[in-house]
């Protein structure tokens, strides 16, 4: 029997195992990488969010409190949403009901961060409706 016919055989053996192991790392490296992405663009999104939800509470103040209903645009500078942008848009028409008139406001705030496009880029929309009835 020869022996040389079988010299070599290991070295393939060896070359495929090594292969099949750096293409699994390399699954490995991008799936951690993309979870990674994900954790951080849900809490971006939670943070637009609540954004969103301070901008829509600032103009329920200014509707309620000011007796001023209109657009405006924040620039938030505390906390965990430095860095987010918000535009609100109040409108109100008033209902009569039984002796008294109601004041109803609808208030959209849409609250942003980042350059649209990119991958850093999130955004939020919330519609609320209040009343003065008391």
């Amino acid at each position: 029997m020869n022996r040389n016919l079988q010299t070599g055989f290991s070295l393939v053996s060896a070359l495929f195992l090594l292969i099949v192991l750096a293409a699994l790392g390399i699954v490995a490296v991008r799936l951690i990488a993309v979870q990674q992405q994900t954790v951080v663009l849900a809490m971006q999104s939670a943070r637009a969010y609540s954004a969103a939800t301070t901008g829509a509470e600032w103009s329920a103040y200014q509707a309620l409190v000011n007796g001023n209903c209109g657009s405006s645009t924040l620039t938030l500078t505390e906390a965990g949403l430095v860095g987010f942008s918000v535009t609100t848009n109040c409108s109100s028409s008033s209902h009569t009901e039984g002796p008294n008139t109601v004041q109803v406001y609808v208030i959209e705030s849409f609250a942003w961060t980042g350059s649209y496009g990119t991958p850093d880029y999130v955004s939020r929309r919330i519609r609320s409706t209040i009343s003065d009835a008391s």
